[in-house]
């Protein structure tokens, strides 16, 4: 394989791990909390937009329409309800509270849909666009295009409306948020939601990749904290860079050494990277 097919196959590819990382970056950049059940999250969005698409027989794409709103609310409740109590008594209860929420929803997905394999097929899942002397996957190119307006439209939410300015500012320094009047609380709970909304996304883009079962989402929390860490761990257009970088990486490193790359660059991340918010 050619140098131009294995980077445009890596930038596509990468697309998808951004959006893995994406909910994973939300919350430790504002709630400031390690979500160790992000994975079952992201599996639950796939189950959604695959079932959903075999009921009523439309692209999984359409499916957004119902598991981007439902997975928000459900995001704002399990703030509301379950981690912000937690995150009363330390950073640990809440750890623990998602920890064990990430297995009770991997048992509760075995128990409802079974250990079976699915995946959520579409009409031009094998067609392929031929540019020259470079062949590209018409679902790469479409999962590749969910992913740039996913992040378009959180960054214009973010920087042009007035909950995402009360975002950045709680990122940046909550208790001087909470004296300009911003409820912190609802804040953390609309942030929740938004990462939750993400993990629909990219459950609906892990769907329409490859397969996936109940226990998958270990696999998916890896890839998210991998791309969320070299990523900055509050910065999207960051997520965005390491989610094309952990893509090139795959493609290049192959199935035997592109996690070994990935690895390798988060260490050498983790050594150098000073605490600089990149939310402003």
């Amino acid at each position: 394989m050619d140098l131009p097919q294995l980077f445009i196959n890596g930038i596509l590819l990468g697309s998808v791990y951004a959006i893995i990382g994406l909910g994973m970056t939300i919350i430790f950049g504002i709630v400031g909390l390690s979500n160790l059940a992000h994975g079952e999250f992201v599996v639950l969005g796939a189950y959604a937009s695959t079932l959903l698409a075999l009921r009523f027989g439309v692209d999984p794409i359409l499916t957004l329409i119902i598991t981007v709103p439902l997975m928000f609310l459900a995001g704002y409740l399990l703030q509301r309800v379950l981690v912000s109590p937690a995150m009363k008594m330390g950073g640990e209860p809440a750890l623990l509270v998602m920890f064990a929420l990430s297995i009770i929803l991997k048992d509760a997905m075995l128990l409802v849909f079974s250990a079976d394999a699915k995946h959520a097929s579409v009409p031009y899942g094998n067609s392929t666009l031929h540019l020259g002397a470079v062949d590209v996957p018409l679902l790469n190119i479409v999962l590749f295009a969910i992913g740039l307006v996913t992040v378009l439209i959180l960054t214009l939410f973010l920087k042009k409306t007035y909950i995402g300015r009360a975002i950045r500012a709680v990122s940046d320094d909550k208790n001087v948020a909470s004296l300009s009047g911003i409820n912190v609380k609802q804040i953390y709970a609309v942030a929740m939601g938004i990462a939750m909304a993400c993990s629909a996304i990219a459950g609906l883009c892990v769907g329409m990749k490859w397969t996936f079962y109940p226990s998958s989402g270990g696999e998916y929390l890896l890839t998210a904290f991998i791309v969320a860490v070299i990523g900055g761990m509050d910065s999207i257009p960051g997520t965005l860079l390491a989610g094309l970088g952990f893509g090139l990486a795959q493609v290049i490193g192959g199935a035997n050494y592109g996690l070994l790359i990935s690895y390798i660059v988060m260490l050498i991340v983790l050594a150098v990277r000073r605490g600089d918010s990149t939310w402003q």
